[in-house]
């Protein structure tokens, strides 16, 4: 039985992965101090055979050295997210992401784990106005998160070369799908907007709701995990990879379909309407990526494109958060 760490397992991607390698046999251990994340979210797992919490903080090294024994694989999620939250303190956004990184780094090179497979930003495309976004064209970054990610790209290649490590990086663009906290003080746009309408709000657009993103639904993430995780293709390791759906949607075309799908459990969303405020700092116009080196070296397909995705995603929280 291969034993998986995730890091930040409480959280809204490390929970989704933790329900899925459980499901698939594996023994998974949960690292987190609950800082972002939530018990609610692992509640489930708690009396699972094979699961294992342990609640602290990667910023502790002998906690990170903890979390590895014996682990075959590493899933770091562990993050603090939101670019705004990394203007407002980028202090904390730096110790969390760029020490606490090179903490469960240089726990996972000690411990000789198999793979570290980590998560890496769309923003550290930073100003680059290249469309579709492709891995090596990368911009300078705009904010202090985009910074600390970028980091963590640079240190996993370091010591890859220098320790013959085995890293990979995936480039998450604004993930989505069920367990995403629409409560949380920096909230991703789309829980955001979903809970507003429910609660018939009217949802804040920054700027004119041109700008652009490629939404992508978590189960194309956790194929990305789980591809990366088993890869064995020399050519497939030792990089980053987009971890995305190859699509865009602006603001104005998301708001559309949450309005469509919610409004099937209840009409009067449909009229519900929207404020436009100014543009956020630090955010970029648009992202778009390209798949194709994930879909050429991995053999990665995507399962659920925006529309397909949200459907899922409204009727899971219209189902939890009613």
């Amino acid at each position: 039985m291969k034993h998986i760490l995730i890091t930040g397992g409480a959280g809204f991607i490390g929970s989704n992965l933790t329900e899925y390698f459980l499901g698939k046999g594996y023994r998974v251990t949960c690292l987190d101090n609950f800082a972002t994340g939530h018990r609610y979210n692992i509640q489930p797992f708690l009396t699972h055979e094979n699961y294992q919490l342990i609640e602290g903080d990667i910023r502790d090294f002998e906690t990170c050295q903890k979390a590895v024994q014996g682990v075959d694989y590493v899933l770091h999620q562990a993050a603090l997210g939101s670019v705004p939250r990394s203007i407002k303190d980028p202090q904390t956004s730096n110790e969390v992401n760029v020490t606490g990184f090179l903490n469960m780094l240089t726990a996972a090179r000690d411990e000789k784990v198999h793979r570290f497979v980590y998560a890496a930003s769309s923003s550290t495309y930073g100003d680059s106005e290249n469309l579709p976004k492709v891995e090596d064209i990368i911009g300078k970054p705009l904010s202090p998160y985009a910074i600390t990610k970028y980091v963590n790209e640079l240190y996993a290649d370091i010591f890859s070369k220098t320790y013959g490590m085995s890293c990979i990086g995936l480039r998450y663009f604004n993930v989505f799908g069920r367990r995403q906290d629409p409560n949380e003080a920096y909230a991703a746009v789309i829980p955001l907007f979903v809970k507003q309408f429910m609660n018939h709000e009217s949802p804040v657009i920054n700027g004119t709701g041109d700008y652009s993103r490629d939404f992508t639904y978590i189960d194309n993430v956790i194929q990305m995990n789980e591809l990366t995780m088993l890869t064995e293709n020399p050519g497939a390791i030792n990089t980053v990879y987009n971890t995305a759906v190859g699509d865009r949607t602006t603001l104005n075309d998301l708001i559309g379909y949450l309005k469509n799908y919610l409004s099937a459990y209840d009409p009067q969303i449909a009229s519900v309407e929207v404020i436009h405020g100014p543009n956020r700092q630090g955010d970029i116009p648009h992202s778009l990526a390209t798949i194709e080196k994930a879909k050429q070296l991995l053999g990665y397909q995507p399962t659920h494109t925006i529309d397909k995705g949200l459907k899922e995603a409204v009727k899971w929280y219209w189902e939890n958060l009613k």
